[in-house]
């Protein structure tokens, strides 16, 4: 059959190809991809090697021959990313057979260590960032924070998170300066700090007076042009929204913070900074700074993950490493987080106070139960419970940034270490530490306003 006869015809049978004379024209004349992946045609040179096939025949053996070529381009395996290749390398092992977790003596890059972007920004972040509240605390020498500040770069953090709340202004003085000792790029490391509301300073609440003079406080204290992230440390309900989100948008407008982010908000804070900074097209917050280890899962499980998905809030951690030791009656001495015993207040009623104290006893005994477990849990794994706390945490895919702290540079490389343990937490050991905590959050089950009535 001729060739204008053919590409005159048009091929009405669903799943063969539409051919037309501006088809074949244009084939001959270029070769652009993009207009034969969307509009194929069949080649010149098919047709006519094939003179003497029927219509029919033509077009259902180059459907096949493309449908063929197609399939070996599009629909091959997609190439693993290193994360994964690294991750998922080696075998999973069972509980007791894994070998201890290897010291590394060299201050090179962490395996395990990655880079996310916070939020739904283009901010890149270490999953592991520097709490600097117990490196300048009174305990720890200059030399000694040096010390660990130059290990954390080496090992590859980018992220120092500093609060006023808890080490004062000593850590940004402090910090500013081994930096312009070292004389690190600005591009190189991540600077985060807490504009901190408290009832006990002069500078109650958060202001616009406040906000724009703490910013330039900190700036000062820590010799920068701009800090990376500013995080709004607890929220202030005498103070509207509208004039704290007003004033950390003229903070970025003014070059004086990249972003700016909240620290121990409830979700339905979050959710009103964000309406308000829409309404009054103001930059919205990227990231959330809470909670978060094996005893206290509810908010960082729940609900921030559901602000990501909606409204782009990141979630940075901090918590494994704000343990104790507590002392037994046997003598042990046992991991033990601080904010699991969290005290209840007392009442007016001497019989309920009394209730109240057998509750704390009991809970408190649980709680002594399952921290055992977990310590035996990783004798198993080859590590300290610490270290199974921190990978744990960093399992979790929420976690975007976890923040860890240390007293030296010793205790920072520990730390490090649990990084490796995360390719040995296999869904097997994973679901055993969920069975010795027994504390899965569960959303609860919505409550009709009908019934309520």
């Amino acid at each position: 059959m001729a060739l204008k006869e053919i590409s005159q015809t048009r091929i009405e049978d669903e799943g063969t190809l539409q051919i037309s004379p501006m088809n074949v024209a244009m084939f001959n004349k270029t070769s652009n991809l993009e207009y034969q992946e969307t509009t194929p045609a069949i080649p010149f040179e098919f047709i006519q090697n094939r003179q003497d096939s029927t219509e029919s025949e033509l077009s259902t053996t180059y459907s096949q021959s493309q449908s063929e070529a197609y399939h070996k381009l599009m629909c091959r395996a997609p190439i693993a990313s290193l994360d994964c290749m690294e991750e998922f390398s080696g075998r999973s092992t069972s509980l007791g057979s894994n070998p201890a977790i290897p010291v590394r003596n060299n201050a090179t890059t962490t395996p395990g260590l990655r880079y996310k972007n916070l939020g739904k920004s283009g901010l890149r972040v270490s999953n592991v960032g520097l709490g600097t509240w117990p490196i300048f605390s009174p305990g720890v020498s200059e030399d000694q924070a040096e010390a660990i500040l130059r290990l954390a770069v080496d090992s590859g953090i980018n992220l120092f998170d500093l609060s006023e709340a808890h080490s004062g202004t000593r850590a940004e003085i402090e910090l500013g300066k081994i930096i312009q000792k070292a004389g690190w790029k600005r591009t190189s490391y991540i600077i985060t700090t807490k504009i901190y509301w408290s009832t006990k300073s002069e500078e109650r609440g958060l202001s616009r007076k406040h906000i724009i003079e703490s910013v330039q406080a900190s700036l000062q204290r820590l010799q920068l042009s701009y800090i990376d992230i500013i995080l709004v440390h607890k929220a202030d309900s005498m103070c509207p929204m509208e004039e704290i989100v007003r004033a950390m948008d003229y903070v970025i407008t003014q070059g004086w913070s990249m972003y700016w982010g909240t620290a121990r908000w409830s979700p339905v804070e979050i959710m009103e900074a964000y309406t308000n900074c829409r309404q009054f097209n103001c930059v919205t917050p990227i990231v959330e700074q809470a909670e978060y280890h094996m005893f206290c899962r509810e908010k960082a499980e729940l609900y921030l993950p559901e602000m990501y998905n909606k409204i782009g809030v990141g979630f940075m951690a901090w918590g494994p490493l704000s343990m104790c030791l507590g002392d037994t009656q046997n003598g042990e001495r046992l991991w033990l987080p601080k904010g699991s015993l969290k005290t209840k207040s007392q009442s007016y009623s001497w019989t309920e106070d009394e209730v109240n104290k057998e509750e704390r006893m009991e809970e408190t005994r649980r709680i002594y139960d399952k921290a055992r477990d977990i310590g035996t849990l990783a004798e198993k794994l080859g590590c300290n419970a610490m270290q199974l706390s921190i990978a744990w945490s960093l399992k979790h895919e929420p976690v975007q940034c976890l923040l860890l702290g240390a007293t030296s540079a010793e205790q920072l490389h520990q730390s490090l270490q649990a990084l490796q343990l995360l390719p040995r937490l296999s869904t097997g050991v994973m679901l055993e530490i969920e069975r010795i905590l027994d504390n899965k959050p569960v959303r609860p089950p919505p409550i009709s306003t009908l019934a309520l009535r």
